[in-house]
């Protein structure tokens, strides 16, 4: 411990060494004239002279200008304390911070003996100690703001070697005087010592938290020196540290009423920048959850902040259901900050006691010319809009102009963002009407580039067939063709949700498909029937069980009574139930045998073994439940062509169903060319052509319905 009054007085009792004895002993170092020597007996420190009392307090008022003073969300320009007197040394010149360590601990001395003296005032107390010390700081003749900081110096070096009981909480007693009067000093001179994290530094901020008569001060100095600051700077980072210390304390989370917004929004801000900032070699890539005791880096300890933020106004399901969901982990990540942004605001919004304060905190942020604060004021605005109280706060049309201004932005994530908001939109009753308004940017992004707008956009459209009197006759005739090329895309995702997308609008429509009615409908579901019946090989399981959900709704709507092969087909690759299928529908579309021909014919050139030999094994069924009048000469010898190329395939079990296919057309196109009669002795000459026969399929996937207790075909 520095040495001092403290340490060598250490024994004696605690009024035996007055105040003014102290004030005058510093007098003293300094070389100013000491007072005159008092004869009576001491006074005790809630004794001291009243003449005393006007001093002090024209000391210690703070102006008007004073941020210490209220809890009250400053200006966006404004800050708490400049980074050059925080997080650099002191300027030289006449008013610089004492750098002895002698004179700091004599400093720490005179705090930690005010504070013992009135320890059992309580709250009377705290308010004493600071106007005593404000008096004996300002005897020093220095400045007051340099005091402050050489005040907290010395606690810090003296903390750590005090004694758990009364001398600590002295110590912790002068801190919470300090911040009383001076919020901003006291927070500027210890976030410095927070980086690197060290215990002494976390037990002050921890102190200060405790104490419900500064902690809503300090909060503020805190938030204003996390937005005041650009980037993952110094300052920003040591005040996420003293935020996490804070807020870990229960019962802290109430000081932050009239400003909880700014300072979840804050947080999550700063997430943003340090996820998108250069990490260091030591620092880890990833949060793990499973670490224990402080946390690792800077993301954490903000994430901690949040949780503890969150937990503290009553949201312990929010930080439950985002644990649960790997919400943590994503606002954490570089490329998936902004979905974490989504789903914690979504979570978020179901608390609306808090929306008014939070759209009124992120309008003027998405207009801000930091790209990241933008991005993430953009996210939890998007995010938002899933709460329907939103709908009260702010204007239908106001909500959709943003939007759709969103979609002009070069920016993809931009137009990403504006793309879910229309889909959340979509959602809430009261704005079907905006529907004309809606589709036209929906269509146009299912053309873009970028696979997170199409699957924006493929979401948005399907939310719409959700609610009541959706237009689907006019999705229908838009969809026509945009959605089939969307159903063999090379990404995934966009596959299983186009498939999915046509599923939705045709469940809506079934009422006037089983009517006959829906001509553009039921076009639709006709020219994509073939990919639906290959895409239940799809590599991707999400691809094939979404296309085998659409085809149950297709037969549904048809009333085709061919669900059984369908799910035998999807779960265990049956060639007597997919002749079967080929059968009823080529006996039901025989004028559309052909498109089924040529559309599967596509598919003998697809880079993945599964579709070809799938594609393979379609066209031999097709070719032999299909009358030789509907199909032409160009169209088999084409088919023949490229079965014959597709026998010397590098995979065994394409060439072998390419073979057994090639077949199939071979003998078509001989009862195609057999001499024209009388059509009963064309019936009764015609010789039946054996059924085609293929091996079993070594793509198939292992079933799912074995899971339900269901039995495959051929099992008891």
């Amino acid at each position: 411990m520095a040495g001092g009054v403290w340490g060598r007085a250490r024994e004696a009792p605690v009024g035996a060494l007055t105040l003014t004895a102290l004030t005058e002993g510093i007098r003293a170092r300094q070389g100013q004239p000491q007072g005159p020597p008092s004869t009576g007996p001491q006074p005790r420190s809630w004794e001291l002279k009243p003449e005393a009392e006007p001093q002090t307090q024209a000391l210690t008022a703070p102006s008007e200008a004073e941020p210490g003073r209220g809890a009250t969300v400053p200006e966006a320009g404004s800050e708490p304390c400049s980074p050059n007197s925080a997080l650099e040394p002191a300027p030289e010149g006449p008013h610089q911070v004492p750098q002895n360590s002698w004179e700091e601990a004599v400093l720490a001395d005179l705090a930690l003996y005010t504070a013992a003296c009135l320890e059992e005032a309580g709250f009377a107390g705290t308010q004493a100690t600071a106007l005593t010390l404000s008096s004996a700081l300002e005897a020093r003749g220095e400045r007051l703001e340099d005091q402050v900081h050489a005040l907290v110096r010395g606690l810090l070096a003296q903390v750590p070697s005090l004694a758990e009981g009364r001398p600590r909480r002295a110590a912790l007693r002068v801190l919470s005087a300090l911040a009383l009067e001076h919020a901003r000093d006291v927070v500027c001179a210890l976030l410095p010592r927070s980086l690197p994290p060290n215990r002494a530094a976390a037990e002050l901020w921890h102190s200060l938290s405790r104490n419900q008569r500064v902690n809503g001060q300090v909060l503020v100095q805190l938030l204003w020196a996390l937005k005041g600051a650009l980037g993952p700077e110094p300052q920003a980072l040591a005040a996420t540290r003293a935020l996490g210390e804070m807020l870990a304390v229960s019962g802290c989370v109430g000081a932050t009423r009239g400003f909880y917004p700014h300072l979840l929004l804050a947080l999550v801000t700063q997430l943003h920048k340090l996820a998108c900032s250069p990490r260091s070699p030591n620092m880890p890539k990833i949060w793990v959850l499973s670490h224990r005791g402080p946390p690792h880096s800077h993301a954490s300890c903000a994430v901690e902040a949040l949780k503890a933020l969150l937990t503290g106004d009553g949201g312990r399901m929010v930080v439950t259901c985002m644990e649960q969901a790997g919400g943590w982990r994503r606002l954490v990540g570089a490329h998936t900050h902004l979905e974490g942004v989504l789903l914690l605001a979504a979570m978020v919004a179901h608390a609306d006691h808090h929306l008014r304060g939070l759209f009124a905190d992120l309008l003027p942020r998405l207009r801000s010319a930091d790209d990241l604060q933008r991005l993430t004021a953009m996210a939890f605005f998007t995010g938002l809009l899933q709460s329907r109280p939103t709908a009260r706060l702010l204007r239908e049309e106001v909500i959709l102009e943003r939007l759709l201004t969103w979609q002009g932005d070069p920016e993809p994530t931009v137009r990403w963002l504006g793309l879910l908001g229309l889909g959340h939109l979509a959602l809430n009753r009261r704005k079907v009407r905006h529907v004309s308004t809606l589709l036209p940017a929906l269509l146009g992004a299912l053309g873009e580039g970028d696979s997170r707008l199409v699957g924006a956009a493929l979401g948005a459209l399907r939310r719409l067939l959700l609610r009541p009197r959706a237009p689907v006759r006019l999705l229908s005739v838009e969809l026509g063709p945009r959605l089939p090329p969307l159903l063999d895309d090379t990404r995934d995702s966009i596959r299983a949700s186009a498939v999915g997308l046509l599923g939705s609008l045709v469940r809506r429509g079934r009422g006037g498909l089983r009517l006959g009615l829906r001509g553009p409908l039921r076009k639709l579901v006709l020219q994509s029937l073939v990919p639906l019946l290959l895409r239940l090989h799809d590599p991707s399981r999400d691809a094939a069980e979404s296309s085998e959900w659409t085809l149950a709704r297709c037969d549904q709507a048809f009333c085709w009574g061919l669900l059984e092969e369908m799910v035998t087909v999807a779960h265990y690759d049956s060639p007597e139930a997919l002749s079967h299928l080929c059968r009823r529908l080529v006996q039901r579309y025989p004028g559309h045998v052909p498109n089924f021909l040529s559309q599967t014919q596509g598919y003998l050139r697809s880079p993945q073994d599964p579709l070809r030999r799938a594609a393979a094994v379609l066209i031999g069924f097709l070719v032999h439940h299909a009358s030789p009048g509907y199909v032409n000469q160009d169209l088999l010898s084409s088919l023949f062509q490229d079965l014959g190329q597709l026998q010397s395939d590098p995979e065994p079990a394409v060439a072998a169903a390419a073979h057994v296919s090639a077949q199939q057309v071979a003998m078509l196109a001989r009862a195609r060319g057999r001499p024209r009669g009388p059509r009963l002795l064309r019936l009764a000459s015609r010789p039946a052509r054996p059924p085609p026969v293929f091996a079993d399929s070594p793509f198939q996937r292992p079933s799912l319905a074995g899971r339900w207790g269901c039995s495959g075909p051929g099992r008891v």
